[in-house]
């Protein structure tokens, strides 16, 4: 290397290393970046307990699941919007939980065990013939696409 590039790569590391301590005392003044204001925290469960996840299903689809699920009796009082958010899935989760297909927590969460818990019950409605993966495939949302237009009938 030149000692251009070396100089660079010691500064650089001094800098990393006066961050990890918590500030630029070592590192130098003209590094250091403008204060960033503070940014609203979120873990991954609280930002997926607010999305929106309706398994590929459109709207007029989301709001078949919805209509279902507050005729039903499980526990559903949101909007019929055809956004199936954290109040839809725990619905949704009741549903699985009373028949058996579903263990897990009522939180609205779409995880792993929401997503086994659907494909046991599309299985057994025979709108499903893949694994029990917990993975929201293709097949997994072709099935949830029966789901829906079946739900129009119940």
């Amino acid at each position: 290397m030149r000692p251009n590039a070396v100089t660079r790569a010691l500064v650089t590391a001094a800098a990393l290393a006066g961050l990890a301590a918590g500030g630029l005392a070592e590192a130098g003044s003209a590094l250091a970046a403008p204060a960033a204001p503070a940014a609203t925290t979120v873990n991954s469960q609280q930002a997926a307990a607010r999305a929106v996840n309706n398994l590929g299903l459109s709207a007029a689809e989301a709001k078949d699941v919805q209509r279902w699920l507050k005729r039903g009796g499980w526990g559903y009082q949101g909007a019929i919007d055809g956004q199936l958010g954290p109040a839809s899935w725990k619905a949704l989760q009741r549903f699985l939980r009373y028949n058996k297909y579903y263990s897990g927590p009522v939180d609205g969460i779409v995880g792993t065990g929401t997503v086994k818990g659907i494909q046991h019950a599309l299985k057994a409605l025979h709108f499903y013939s893949g694994a029990i993966d917990g993975i929201a495939g293709p097949k997994t949302r072709a099935g949830f696409k029966k789901l829906a237009h079946a739900a129009r009938s119940w």
